[in-house]
């Protein structure tokens, strides 16, 4: 693992760095890297969620992605013997994200000069913060309890149930990481601070090429429906918004470093009631990939949006996803409590149910997902019964003691739930689950 990483840090060679720092750590790097039978391990592809931390890092070839959050856990930003005094709003969804040939974009006096009320991703009152806002050393913690989500190690349902920093601001968040691709959502954007609210869709230190185009089929006048960064990335607006833009050169630091940056965002106006956002990011995307993205509305379906529940649905990858903020139903799923579900159907006639209690409260939930099953295949051990046939209710217990952590289901889909051409599930065989169908209880056998 190390070996990879000294092989692809190629900004800041670390054999280097340790010559200069660390002798010893210098001399049995150098053995490693010279060693043919250590190979260098690849960068890991996958999504990890760290619900205790209200983080996430979403890697795919290509990219990856952070995602920083702030809960009663976890403060809005920490400061203190007068450093990071404008980290203010680096808790409030902060989505950072690197491409290839960009490792270092949030590095190279980036924080010296970035625009600390519109960093990327978050959704920030413009109110103006003193230096050092806030309880040190992360005291400053909002109230709120939903911040987390629901992975299964490769795509995520992720969500912030958002408080500003010394703000009336409140919203609620979501993030779908997907193959080559972040949904944001954001609903019920609500503040009273007397100053307009924005969404930072992106603050890029660079001064590449800008492109806007069109919202197809959109009437209203001024509004894009998608944006290009020149070998950064593209954004896609489904529907069209009024994105607004500003490239500047900005000065910071000991030294006055001067940067240039790309600043996209949406704004929601003075005193925002219930507003709210869709946008795609796609890391690495070229100019005609991110027109065809834009040109293809049939890619992602939003299945809410709301202050209630916020999710989607992406057939090409057989993805549903849906963060709950309240109990109720989003497409063809139902959740009887506030929980993140994340549904991922296979090419081979099975589905995996992946479900999640970010609040850490929940003594029972059940999700429904309104589709025919034929059998559980495999399941955790909180799951305490499952009804199977023309729908399938999973009923799990005390959530809560997951401490925000993800737990799967594993199911064979029944005949109408199949994909188009795939084969007719076989009969189950293996080791038996007890399940309910409709009103009478039966085996189902796990085929492994």
């Amino acid at each position: 693992m190390v070996k990879g990483w000294a092989v692809r840090g190629t900004r800041v060679p670390m054999l280097e760095a340790a010559e200069r720092e660390d002798l010893g750590f210098h001399a049995r790097l150098a053995e490693v890297l010279a060693d043919p039978a250590i190979p260098a391990a690849d960068e890991p592809a996958g999504h990890r969620l760290f619900p205790a931390s209200d983080r996430a890092v979403h890697r795919r070839p290509g990219w990856c992605a952070a995602l920083s959050m702030a809960s009663r856990r976890i403060g809005h930003y920490e400061h203190g013997n007068g450093e990071n005094l404008r980290g203010w709003h680096t808790g409030s969804g902060m989505l950072y994200w690197w491409a290839e040939g960009h490792g270092d974009q949030y590095s190279d006096s980036f924080w010296p000069t970035v625009d600390p009320y519109r960093l990327p991703g978050t959704t920030v009152s413009t109110r103006r913060l003193p230096d050092g806002a806030g309880e040190a050393w992360g005291g400053a913690r909002p109230p709120v309890r939903w911040v987390g989500g629901a992975t299964d190690g490769v795509y995520a349902a992720v969500g912030q149930h958002l408080n500003g920093l010394d703000s009336t601001l409140e919203a609620f968040t979501s993030w779908f990481f997907l193959d080559d691709a972040v949904v944001c959502l954001g609903a019920g954007i609500t503040c009273r601070d007397g100053v307009p609210v924005e969404t930072v869709v992106d603050n890029r230190r660079t001064g590449a090429p800008l492109t806007l185009g069109g919202a197809p089929a959109s009437p209203a006048a001024g509004t894009v429906g998608w944006a290009h960064l020149e070998g950064h990335g593209g954004y896609v607006l489904p529907g069209g918004a009024r994105l607004r833009t500003l490239r500047e050169e900005r000065t910071g630091g000991p030294d006055a470093a001067a940067r240039s940056y790309t600043t996209l965002w949406l704004d929601h106006g003075v005193d925002p009631d219930a507003a709210g956002y869709v946008y795609v990011l796609l890391p690495g995307a070229d100019r005609a990939r991110t027109r065809a993205r834009a040109a293809d509305p049939g890619w992602a379906h939003v299945l809410a949006n709301t202050a209630l529940r916020q999710g989607i649905r992406v057939p090409s990858l057989g993805i549903t996803a849906v963060n709950f903020w309240q109990d109720g139903t989003a497409g063809d799923l139902t959740a009887s409590a506030p929980c993140a579900v994340l549904v991922r159907e296979n090419g081979d006639g099975t589905a995996a149910l992946t479900v999640a209690d970010p609040r850490r409260d929940l003594d029972g939930l059940t999700v429904t997902w309104h589709r025919p099953v034929a059998g559980v295949l495999s399941a955790h051990p909180l799951l305490s019964g499952a009804e199977t046939g023309g729908r399938l209710a999973l009923h799990f217990g005390r959530l809560a003691d997951q401490e925000g952590g993800s737990l799967t289901v594993t199911v064979r889909l029944g005949w109408r739930s199949v994909w188009p051409g795939a084969p007719r599930p076989s009969p189950a065989r293996g080791p038996r689950i007890r399940e309910r169908r409709g009103n009478r209880t039966s085996a189902v056998r796990d085929p492994s």
